[in-house]
């Protein structure tokens, strides 16, 4: 039974070659499709690492020019105060621009012992960094006043870059230098890696350093962790009391809900685009199915005629064209599957192989089920025709 449905393609293997071609080119598109959905789910279910609901973001720039790093940190600490002392204030941090759900990065090399790291995300921060954000401490410790008067230079890095440059040994107490192997600082902490891209995207390795007194100077954002009653009234009032202190600045406040919105839905935008075209194909394959089914039944009434008058069942005559579509299917999905197994092993875009692996399973399934449906319905029509009508049509 196979060897003669294997001859039946053969005999149109024109006709069908283009019919695979469209299964293999969709299957390709799907995969990537797939490939993509397993990437954000994998993502959207990892913890975010810190609480962003109740945190607004304040921009500022052109603010105090001194020479006098005194007079520098003296003009910040009473900013400090002054919006530590509003009452819906809980906490506030000045860092570098590179905040979670923003569209700057500051990235560089880390290595340790020959071993390096690239891409790190890289924050400048104050030692009320974490209890603003609410971040979770995994090992070790984070940053205290004390730290300025020790020798060693220390740093605390993320889970992921924990991950890539010890595995699951011991960060703690290890020297990490910069991507040329100098700079040496110790680990003193290591904290759960946050999403800054929003809930779809990697984390990525992070490595975050204390804000010393010099870095006022370039220093462009201020994290305020409020409370939940914050209002539009305290809001003006915040920006009014920044505003009145640095004159010259131009001041701008963001709440890291509504830009995790923005963040998500731009993160989303090639899904959108693949999945479109995606459909596309899915209905240009599902007609082609249809359509060369359809063909193939009126074109070949004479041999079902044929086979239902030497004693073959309707159901046999609907599972020949059946297992025909399928085995065009399994041909055009050899070749498709060829391709897709090379992205692990050529570790393309740097994913992890369980990804594409789940998205081939993924878009095996979904061919299959597409050409399964697409055929059942030519194929009950070809099991209604009569041997006597067939026939005597011929």
């Amino acid at each position: 039974m196979i060897k003669h449905l294997f001859k039946l393609i053969w005999n149109k293997k024109k006709q069908n070659f283009l019919l695979m071609t469209e299964i293999l080119v969709s299957f390709m598109v799907i995969f990537a499709v797939f490939t993509l959905l397993v990437y954000y789910y994998n993502n959207y279910k990892k913890p975010m690492g810190f609480e962003y609901e109740n945190v607004w973001t304040v921009s500022y720039n052109n603010a105090y020019n001194t020479k006098n790093t005194d007079s520098l940190v003296t003009f910040y600490e009473n900013l400090r105060q002054a919006i530590k002392s509003m009452p819906q204030v809980k906490n506030i941090s000045f860092c570098s621009d590179n905040v979670p759900f923003y569209q700057n990065r500051w990235s560089g090399g880390e290595s340790y012992k020959g071993l390096k790291v690239d891409n790190v995300n890289q924050y400048t921060v104050e030692d009320s960094y974490m209890p603003t954000m609410t971040m979770q401490l995994l090992s070790g410790r984070w940053y205290t006043k004390d730290d300025i008067v020790l020798k060693d230079k220390e740093i605390v890095i993320n889970s992921d870059l924990k991950e890539k440059m010890f595995g699951t040994g011991e960060a703690i107490g290890k020297m990490v230098g910069d991507n040329d192997g100098k700079n040496l600082r110790k680990v003193i902490g290591v904290v759960q890696s946050i999403k800054a891209g929003g809930d779809y995207v990697a984390a990525g390795p992070g490595v975050y350093y204390r804000a010393d007194t010099s870095a006022f100077r370039w220093l462009g954002k201020v994290m305020v962790q409020v409370t939940p009653d914050a209002d539009a009234a305290f809001e003006g009032r915040l920006y009014k009391t920044m505003a009145n202190y640095m004159k010259n600045s131009d001041i701008e406040i963001d709440h890291l809900v509504n830009k995790r919105t923005n963040t998500n839905l731009f993160a989303v935008v090639p899904m959108i685009v693949l999945s479109i075209v995606g459909c596309f194909l899915v209905i240009n394959v599902a007609l082609g199915l249809f359509g060369v089914l359809w063909y193939n039944i009126n074109k070949r009434r004479g041999e079902i005629g044929l086979r239902r008058a030497v004693g073959a069942t309707g159901k046999s005559v609907s599972s020949q064209l059946i297992a025909e579509s399928m085995i065009l299917a399994t041909l055009a999905l050899i070749i498709g599957s060829f391709f897709a197994v090379q992205f692990p092993l050529l570790n393309v875009f740097d994913l992890q192989a369980s990804i594409y692996i789940i998205a081939l399973v993924l878009s095996l399934i979904f061919i299959y089920l597409l050409v399964f449906i697409c055929s059942l319905y030519p194929g009950r029509q070809a099991a209604a025709i009569y041997p006597a009508v067939a026939l005597h049509e011929e």
